[in-house]
């Protein structure tokens, strides 16, 4: 098993920039694909974006492209997601997420965290 447990969270104005942190526990993350997904009130839980267990490859949503920086130490089994130049409609919960494979689609991992809330005022 593992535990997932986020942080970083927060309240920020529109411009600003956030860094999450996803903390693992129980076992080493280093042979699962992560990712951060996000959801928004009344909304479908989203993809923001997707790194491989080496963390050679990464992928993101086109409303975060150029924007947010995933990345990982799995000395450290950890994961991260820098965002930068935050709008409003990045508001939302945002949860790391493990599993076999970059996935867009929620079901397809293993484990999940309780999420952080990232709120971004106009």
């Amino acid at each position: 098993q593992v535990q997932l447990a986020e942080s970083g969270g927060g309240l920020v104005q529109a411009g600003a920039s956030l860094r999450l942190s996803c903390a693992a526990s129980g076992r080493t993350i280093s042979t699962y694909s992560m990712a951060w997904f996000r959801q928004a009130p009344g909304k479908e839980r989203e993809f923001v974006g997707g790194i491989n267990w080496i963390g050679r490859d990464t992928y993101y949503a086109d409303s975060v492209k150029g924007r947010f920086t995933i990345s990982r130490d799995n000395a450290k089994n950890m994961l991260y997601l820098q965002m930068n130049s935050l709008k409003p409609e990045d508001t939302a919960v945002y949860m790391c997420a493990a599993g076999n494979g970059v996935r867009v689609v929620a079901r397809e991992y293993n484990y999940w965290g309780q999420g952080t809330q990232v709120t971004v005022s106009s």
